[in-house]
């Protein structure tokens, strides 16, 4: 088992197109993280970010522009990947077409010259782990797409390597093999008991997967916490939109304070902002200033009635997802907000009164609000 260090790395890529002036890519810039024995690390951001990048420089598949990549406190940069002791499973399976399940599974263990009889026992724990026993002798052709990954991880898990990197492993599968695989990779956690680092475009799975997420952008790591700490509290606007589906609705409007309270008006509507929330400006000493309003669509509460204190708005689409609705509302401005609700709540009279045009009213608790600066766009409470 091992550690995984990374200080000040950097990827920069040459586009000089033949020209005497030289162009650079910044792939990934002043990258620092530290992932400890046995965690789960899941590297998550939009396509570009530099996430595949990172876990290929770890992996020795990409040359590193500068910094240095430390595994179990062994600085690797100039070490082939075949010497870093790392086991890599990629996106599109990279599974050898001519050769049989068994085959594919003990080749790099062939390579190592390791006795046929540890092979073999190291393929059948592997394949019993992972539930394709029974597909040992056939060819990768004959295997569905979640018993194909099945397979490069089951070629990856018996090498006993230090660190486990999986490069998009389940993009390439339809939506119901990635839930059923997501559960799988957790129960291969839990039974290999090493160090994961993990790279996904989902945030689904990110959240779901990883002790820690590592949100990145433009080649930035953006926040590094556990799933809880992101959702919570998001470090920047683009975090809090990136993370939670659907995303977060971002209402432009003024903190505000009088003596010690503090409020906002979004779409005109004022709303005192107390409790925890409240405390934790006038800690930060906050500022009146124009802001970013972030509140996520199931932290927002539906009425049927006018109240003070509640946003009026019409209902636009109603989107049935089984145990859940989403309702897309316009507000006064013509902006949009999207809700969550769970369809349980709802009485028959309710859901029959949800229809297009419907007059609706928003409600919102201090404790649901995220504070945005509209200059900087950073959270004003992290």
């Amino acid at each position: 088992m091992a550690s995984v260090k990374l200080t000040n790395v950097k990827k920069i890529y040459d586009s000089n197109d033949g020209s005497h002036s030289k162009d650079y890519v910044v792939a990934v810039q002043d990258f620092n993280l530290e992932i400890k024995d046995k965690e789960f690390v899941v590297f998550v951001g939009p396509s570009g970010c530099g996430k595949s990048t990172t876990l290929r420089m770890i992996a020795g598949l990409e040359e590193i522009s500068d910094g240095t990549v430390e595994i179990d406190g062994l600085v690797v940069n100039d070490l082939q990947p075949k010497d870093r002791d790392i086991a890599m499973v990629f996106q599109n399976y990279a599974l050898y077409p001519h050769m049989t399940v068994y085959d594919n599974i003990a080749f790099s263990l062939r390579l190592q010259k390791m006795p046929e009889d540890e092979v073999y026992e190291r393929v059948t724990r592997a394949a019993e782990i992972l539930g394709i026993t029974d597909y040992l002798m056939r060819k990768p052709r004959a295997l569905s797409g979640g018993q194909r990954q099945r397979v490069a991880i089951g070629r990856a898990m018996v090498r006993d390597s230090k660190v486990f990197l999986m490069d998009e492993p389940l993009s390439n599968l339809d939506a119901k093999l990635r839930n059923q695989m997501r559960a799988e990779i957790i129960l291969l956690r839990q039974k290999l008991d090493t160090t994961f680092i993990y790279v996904t475009h989902d945030q689904t799975e990110a959240m779901t997967l990883g002790d820690r997420i590592v949100i990145m952008k433009d080649g930035f790591i953006q926040q590094v916490g556990t799933p809880s700490e992101v959702f919570d509290m998001p470090k920047n606007l683009f975090v809090a939109e990136f993370i939670g589906a659907p995303k977060m609705n971002i209402i432009k409007t003024r903190l505000q304070k009088e003596g010690e309270a503090y409020f906002v008006s979004p779409y005109g509507v004022r709303m005192p902002v107390d409790g925890e929330k409240g405390a934790a400006l006038k800690g930060a000493s906050a500022r009146e200033q124009e802001i970013l309003l972030g509140i996520r669509p199931e932290h927002i509460s539906l009425f049927f009635e006018a109240e003070k204190g509640r946003i009026p708005c019409r209902l636009a689409v109603k989107e049935m997802m089984g145990s859940e609705l989403h309702l897309h509302v316009t507000v006064e401005d013509g902006s949009r907000l999207i809700i969550r609700i769970p369809t349980l709540g709802l009485s028959e009279e309710e859901k029959k009164s949800l229809e297009q045009g419907a007059a609706l009213y928003l409600g919102v608790e201090s404790k649901a609000m995220h504070f945005f600066s509209e200059e900087t766009e950073e959270n004003i409470l992290v």
